[in-house]
């Protein structure tokens, strides 16, 4: 049992160390100012890889499609969108997956690029919504994938938002757990996932959890993302 208790701790110190990384490149990102109006989603999606590439030694990225805008805002994980440019007042989100060395790393931050009240309230609400998410998930042990979605749902509704998420996040570990069987196997956190996230994957190890906050307006006319590791305390 020490053997393994050893070994999820070394997980979660890989996790928290590739987290952190991952947060130094959202925070390079916007040192070199290339989130700005009149930009496309895609041209900013090359000065990302190649500020990856080139500061932090990023080759793989999990998960494609790292720039939404505007409308392109409210689409889910996957969903196809045309290229957008960025307009003024535009909600834009960067999810991150960048791969450092043996780990995923999962990151989601929102910027409005103009003046616009409602969204910066938007965006200031997702980090609240998410810290609220993440107390409930650590007073409740027996917590199901169904149980979480279902907060979520409620927490953005007591705010005066919509939860357009159609998952509220899923599990991560060594590249590729997320695409592996033990990733996928209750590995949402979902409607239809009734088993507990405390439960050990197939492979007997602690399942470790990226938290996804997806905001969107009551008219659905604009969006918000936020995203990070899990963790109780």
């Amino acid at each position: 049992m020490a053997t393994d208790l050893t070994h999820d701790a070394d997980r979660l110190q890989g996790l928290k160390a590739a987290e952190a990384r991952a947060f130094a490149l959202l925070d390079a990102i916007e040192e070199a100012g290339i989130i700005a109006v009149g930009r496309t989603e895609l041209a900013i999606e090359r000065d990302i890889f190649a500020i990856a590439a080139r500061d932090f030694g990023v080759t793989d990225h999990w998960h494609d499609r790292v720039v939404r805008a505007g409308v392109n805002a409210l689409c889910i994980a996957g969903e196809a969108a045309p290229d957008r440019v960025v307009a003024e007042d535009d909600i834009l989100f960067l999810d991150l997956g960048p791969v450092f060395g043996d780990w995923e790393a999962d990151v989601g931050r929102s910027y409005v690029v103009g003046d616009d009240p409602e969204k910066h309230r938007l965006v200031a609400d997702l980090e609240v919504v998410f810290e609220g998410l993440r107390q409930m998930y650590a007073c409740s042990p027996d917590m199901t994938g169904a149980d979480l979605f279902a907060a979520a749902e409620r927490e953005a509704a007591a705010r005066g938002w919509r939860f357009g998420g159609q998952i509220a996040g899923h599990v991560v570990g060594e590249f590729p757990y997320a695409r592996s069987p033990a990733g996928r196997d209750g590995g949402r956190v979902s409607p239809a996932n009734t088993g507990r996230m405390r439960d050990p994957d197939s492979l007997g190890q602690a399942r470790h959890w990226i938290l996804e906050v997806h905001l969107v307006s009551p008219d659905g006319r604009f969006g918000g993302f936020y995203e990070r590791l899990l963790l109780p305390d």
